[in-house]
């Protein structure tokens, strides 16, 4: 999972309701061309695997693309391993859990990956990109800013032996050091500066988040509604 450009280190957001349409996006990328802009790492979420199921891994392994499989497994801890147990055999590169779902959850989550000699890389999930500070304090009655909650969550994350979390860029150079340098940051919330916020609101620049030592950068919209994806890509180097 070692990264040396940009371009691998950003992780395209594949937000669509179905094959087809996932299917119309990647047909406008030269794929025989190994020169080519293309994405390397793509991430599938729920709404695309709740609708497609796991065939749509094998659609994009044949791409020869890196999955994040992001699917957010949150349960009590024995149906956390089994969940990700029945994940490991799909072979995708990154997947992950909720890191609210405490250490013990976690632990038995990373056990599953241990026990299907899996090489997945586990990751937790801290605090949506969706979310600010009056949300936490005013509707979750969690006391105290965002970065106290990321970084509080982030120290839980690294104890019970994740690879690393889900976080906005904002945080990912204070989560590094309050856990490990090696301790990886995969972020969302990420926007040319001329794009569209959307409905996340911690959100930076691709050069920002790099910048705040953020591994990897999760992006969408800005890529996948693009007239030209390729160009959009191409913005990243």
């Amino acid at each position: 999972m070692m990264t040396t450009t940009k371009l691998e280190k950003t992780i395209v957001a594949l937000d669509f309701s179905d094959k087809n349409k996932v299917q119309e996006f990647l047909n406008k990328f030269d794929w025989e061309d190994k020169a080519a802009i293309k994405p390397v790492f793509v991430k599938l979420g729920m709404e695309l695997f709740y609708s497609e199921g796991p065939q749509m891994i094998e659609l994009l392994k044949e791409k020869g693309l890196k999955i994040f499989l992001d699917l957010k497994v949150h349960d009590i801890p024995n149906t956390a391993y089994g969940a990700i147990k029945s994940l490991c055999k799909y072979g995708v590169d990154i997947f992950n859990v909720h890191a609210g779902g405490g250490i013990d959850m976690m632990k038995r989550a990373k056990d599953a990956v241990v026990d299907s000699n899996a090489d997945a890389k586990l990751i937790a999930v801290t605090i949506l990109t969706s979310m600010d500070e009056a949300t936490l304090n005013n509707e979750l009655n969690i006391s105290g800013s965002v970065n106290d909650a990321v970084i509080r969550l982030a120290k839980n994350s690294y104890s019970a032996g994740m690879d690393g979390i889900v976080c906005s860029p904002l945080e990912a150079k204070i989560v590094k050091e309050n856990t490990s340098s090696e301790f990886l940051t995969v972020c969302p919330g990420v926007r040319f500066s001329d794009g569209d916020s959307h409905d996340q609101k911690r959100i930076m620049t691709p050069d920002a988040a790099f910048e705040n030592q953020a591994d990897y950068i999760v992006m969408g919209r800005a890529i996948t509604k693009a007239e030209i994806p390729a160009e959009a890509l191409q913005r990243l180097v």
